[in-house]
């Protein structure tokens, strides 16, 4: 058997009905196309008299000691790591789409246009966290950290089987559509340009949720049930990262913070501030997507009882704070 005759074997095969979906994304793609210069900077910087992230995902609201200013550096520290944390999220998000249109060489090329538009997105969506962080970093004292390496952390991600990586990818493009709806609620003094961030990369990621669906059903149907069980497990083993990340940069971000404010906390408020900066990004990073209903529904179908249980079991520390 030829090279060519090799990779025609391996093609996957797409039914209409996806076929469909890939052409409707293709034509969401072009429609929702956007500039990071031209549509979401605009010349514009970063006013530091204004809150970065709404306090629905910052959650700053829960600790009445914090003065107005204190909030809202607090804010601004949380969107510094909103940016970069998703610049960090995007890095292996694109690396798996670009491994998955492979797939598609030979066979279905709308399947494959849409995939590659997908991760040419993810390129730039990468473009602009970066230029975000760089333009927040010229604003702010020195002494923030970044806990984790990009590379690493994709490195890590794209060890696991497909199945648990496109699930953790689902999960974040979807949380995305919840941190756009709480970006348009009525608040005083947020930022603009932040609120533009959001809305810019909520309209892309909404068809790359569908692209997320289809590929991650296609890789689910490959699966014999004993795959598919140490497949739930990686998934499990992924959101465990995730949280030490988290864990990691919420603990970095909370000293950072305390540091940079004019009057010293007692040790109780340290605490609260530390377990604030940990509960929201438990909330941004990980609650918001396992709560959205459509990644239940999607996760739902593809698991059994039995496994949605031990995923629940695992979940349980993490969301208990939500309870």
């Amino acid at each position: 058997m030829s090279t060519a005759e090799k990779i025609v074997d391996f093609v996957p095969e797409v039914d209409s009905g996806d076929h469909a979906r890939y052409a409707r994304a293709i034509k969401a793609s072009k429609k929702a196309r956007w500039d990071i210069d031209a549509d979401v900077i605009r010349g514009r910087e970063f006013d530091f008299g204004q809150k970065f992230l709404p306090d629905g995902l910052s959650r700053v609201g829960e600790l009445e000691f914090l003065t107005e200013s204190e909030a809202r550096l607090m804010s601004q520290v949380q969107g510094r790591s909103y940016a970069y944390i998703f610049g960090l999220v995007e890095r292996f998000i694109g690396a798996k789409v670009l491994e998955l249109s492979g797939q598609h060489w030979l066979g279905d090329q709308v399947a494959l246009e849409a995939l590659v538009r997908f991760s040419d997105e993810e390129l730039k969506h990468q473009e602009l966290f970066r230029r975000l962080e760089g333009m927040m970093a010229a604003g702010m004292p020195a002494g923030y950290t970044m806990v984790a390496d990009p590379n690493d952390v994709a490195r890590a991600v794209l060890g696991k089987g497909s199945w648990a990586v496109l699930g953790l990818t689902c999960h974040i493009e979807l949380f995305t559509q919840s941190h756009y709806q709480q970006s348009i609620e009525p608040e005083e003094n947020l930022s603009p340009l932040f609120k533009d961030v959001f809305m810019y990369h909520w309209r892309e990621e909404c068809q790359h949720a569908i692209l997320d669906e289809i590929e991650w059903k296609r890789e689910d149907a490959k699966l014999t049930p004993e795959q598919r069980e140490r497949a739930v497990d990686e998934l499990i083993e992924l959101v465990g990262a995730v949280d030490g990340i988290l864990q990691a940069q919420s603990a970095a971000d909370a000293e950072y913070f305390m540091g940079q404010c004019r009057k010293p906390f007692s040790p109780a408020q340290q605490e609260r501030v530390r377990a604030l900066m940990l509960k929201a990004y438990r909330w941004q990073y990980i609650v918001t997507g396992v709560q959205h209903p459509h990644f239940q529904r999607v996760l739902t179908g593809l698991t059994t009882p039995a496994q949605m249980g031990r995923i629940g079991q695992a979940l349980g520390p993490i969301m208990a704070a939500f309870a």
